[in-house]
């Protein structure tokens, strides 16, 4: 009788499990459609913009080029920006990203970060790298204002030489299936050669002029679209994590289930015996 009432508990906690699960994924599910609208959509607006800033570059004398594309050769320091989830819940997500930061670590002798997300802070102090500032990133969409400071203390650091290159690190949404974490150099700007424009784009005003702010924009879109990557990835990996632990939940309590029944039925055999035995004694 005991062992039944325990195991009628372990399947109520397992059915309470399963509803949270549940809820969880479903919860994820629905934000995972917005962050698809948002990531997704300004994905071939980062294209453009490095098209459109590497043409403008390329008509720009070397003298006249922006701080932001000028090499440091004089130090060897990094600035690393870590984009990570607040929550955990996310399956292998996290622990990817850190996998990444610890190889990074090893390669690097001197790395700086600038933490997103409560995770990518446990990731930083995992490491020992030194963490100069904390942003948490939240549950919602992120919004564009927490690029702002960020870029200001990339500016204090990459501007007044204090490192070489400034580099984000991120997750990359695949599918809901697949997510990778990926660094990108983020400074000093270069252009891949293939992202070159060959159509001849007239600018006005002159394209010195146009440099600096289209540089600067592109820098902030780049960090901005590590953020929503990173929390579209976090909402289809938690999306599907909790599928799979809701499922768990379900072949555990059918487990439980088909014990408990066996033991009512032993039970009540038992005493069906007890019966039959104590009236034919009698």
């Amino acid at each position: 009788m005991a062992n039944l009432l325990i195991l009628k508990r372990r399947i109520k906690t397992a059915q309470n499990v399963a509803k949270t699960t549940k809820a969880m994924q479903m919860i994820a599910a629905s934000k995972l459609k917005r962050a698809q609208d948002s990531a997704l959509s300004s994905r071939p607006y980062v294209t453009k913009l490095t098209v459109i800033s590497k043409d403008l570059s390329s008509k720009v004398p070397e003298e006249k080029l922006n701080d932001y594309m000028k090499k440091q050769l004089s130090i060897n320091s990094k600035l690393l920006i870590v984009v990570a989830p607040d929550k955990g819940l996310c399956g292998g997500l996290v622990t990817n990203l850190t996998r990444e930061l610890v190889k990074f670590a090893r390669e690097n002798r001197k790395v700086t970060c600038i933490t997103v997300g409560k995770k990518a802070k446990n990731s930083v102090s995992l490491v020992g790298g030194e963490n100069i500032a904390h942003f948490d990133i939240g549950t919602t969409l992120p919004s564009y204002d927490l690029v702002y400071p960020i870029m200001k203390l990339v500016d204090e650091y990459f501007l007044n030489k204090r490192v070489s290159e400034v580099i984000t690190l991120n997750t990359n949404f695949e599918s809901v299936f697949s997510q990778k974490p990926i660094f990108k150099k983020l400074l000093p700007v270069t252009f891949e050669e293939e992202t070159r424009n060959n159509a001849s784009t007239i600018f006005e005003p002159k394209p010195e002029e146009i440099l600096p702010g289209l540089i600067r924009h592109y820098l902030e879109m780049n960090v901005y679209q590590a953020m929503l990557e990173n929390y579209l990835s976090e909402q289809g990996a938690r999306m599907i994590s909790m599928q799979n632990a809701t499922d768990n939940a379900k072949e555990i309590i059918e487990e439980l289930k088909l014990i408990y029944n066996k033991g009512r039925q032993e039970k009540i055999t038992n005493e069906i015996l007890d019966i039959t035995g104590a009236a034919a004694y009698v």
